[in-house]
């Protein structure tokens, strides 16, 4: 069911509404009221006391939840144009036109949103920017070189153990 409000002979340029209904257009009444609230246009607040409105009387005319309620429709109409004149040199003047808008918003009942099934086909794999893997020959090598430094090692352990001994000897023969 579609519910309208209207604001007429609004002092805004329709082309600054248009912007902002742009924005908001199609989506839940709440959600684009809580987003134009915070907006720093002009527009938005009278747009905003548009929406509200049909909001409004939606509930109180037709008994619907403000929270299943979408925008339908929003047209923003030129109203009659203010002319004014600025006084310039010599006489002359310039014409001052001064717009205004007629604003309307549907709002209507949508169902809730339902969750998106997966379309059912499987992720591309992520690519990979590891290094390639060394071949064969160079695999070998790399082993060998592990290897080498694991049994300096053991033989410098090996050299330690007469020195330890020594100091040994040297520590009795000044205690006695």
């Amino acid at each position: 069911m579609e519910v309208r409000a209207t604001a007429k002979y609004l002092r805004v340029q329709p082309r600054k509404v248009r912007i902002i209904a742009d924005e908001i257009r199609g989506m839940d009444a709440t959600m684009a009221a809580h987003k134009l609230r915070y907006h720093t246009s002009k527009s938005a607040k009278l747009l905003r006391k548009v929406l509200i409105n049909a909001m409004a009387n939606a509930v109180e005319n037709n008994q619907l939840s403000p929270e299943t309620l979408r925008i339908a429709t929003i047209e923003v109409n030129e109203g009659p144009r203010i002319k004014r004149i600025q006084a310039r040199a010599m006489g002359r003047a310039n014409r001052i036109v001064k717009k205004t808008s007629h604003i309307t918003v549907v709002v209507e009942d949508a169902e809730p949103k339902v969750a998106v099934k997966p379309h059912g086909t499987k992720a591309k794999p992520r690519p990979r920017f590891a290094a390639p893997a060394p071949k064969a020959k160079k695999a070998e090598k790399v082993a060998e070189e592990i290897q080498e430094p694991v049994e300096v090692v053991a033989e410098e352990v090996a050299v330690e153990a007469p020195v330890q001994e020594e100091v040994k000897a040297s520590e009795e023969t000044q205690e006695n």
